[in-house]
Parts: C-alpha cells; sequence; structure tokens
C-alpha cells in the first residue's frame, strides 16, 4: 500500500468550480481499480489551497491511474485553474494508527 498527496493552489475564482468538479468525479477516482480511499482537504490558512490525499494498493496501480482517461481529462479540465504548480508526494505507511477506543467509549458512555 501506498499514498499520494498532492498539492493544488487555485486562483481563488475557481476554487469553488474545482470543488463542483471534484464532487461530480470523485466516485469515478475512488471506483479506479487499486484506489483505496481519497480524501480531499483545505489549507486552513489559504482556501484557495488543497490537497487530495489517497492510498494506492501499489505504485503500479497509481501510476495505470495516472495514464487513464480518468486521471487526464480531471487533469486537462483543472490545470488552467492553477495558480501555483501542483506539487506531489508519494509515500509508504511505516506506522497507522486510529484512536478507536475513546469513539467507541463515547458512542457507548455519553448516553
Amino acid at each position: 500500500m501506498m499514498y499520494r498527496i498532492v498539492r493544488l493552489q487555485f486562483h481563488l475564482e475557481y476554487c469553488a468550480p474545482f470543488l463542483a468538479t471534484f464532487e461530480e468525479r470523485r466516485k469515478r477516482v475512488v471506483g479506479f481499480p487499486g484506489c483505496k480511499s481519497l480524501k480531499l482537504l483545505q489549507d486552513t490558512v489559504n482556501p484557495s489551497v488543497f490537497y487530495t490525499f489517497s492510498c494506492w494498493e501499489n505504485a503500479d496501480a497509481l501510476e495505470v491511474y495516472r495514464n487513464s482517461e480518468v486521471f487526464q481529462s480531471l487533469w486537462s479540465q483543472i490545470k488552467p485553474w492553477f495558480s501555483d504548480k501542483a506539487q506531489a508526494w508519494s509515500m509508504n505507511p511505516i506506522y497507522e494508527g486510529e484512536n478507536v477506543t475513546s469513539e467507541i467509549s463515547e458512542v457507548f458512555f455519553n448516553q
């Protein structure tokens, strides 16, 4: 498994069209073979900066996606909206943990 983070900075007037496009196409991305999950994050300081955080079975699955019509058509639509060059990082997980216990306790003991 591997993770991919992509930083996207848009001209402010294209943030709403980007969000609409993402909403329209996200199911095609997350449904692509090899994609385990997809998150869209927005910077807390600069609202024109977004990050995609995706999980892939492996680097080959990501590469097949990057060469697909799904990716190429999305990228060609949003790339002209960028105010800065996109940046991307691929990484392998070392540790993953979740605080499930507190969520379970909150559900069961705070009713």
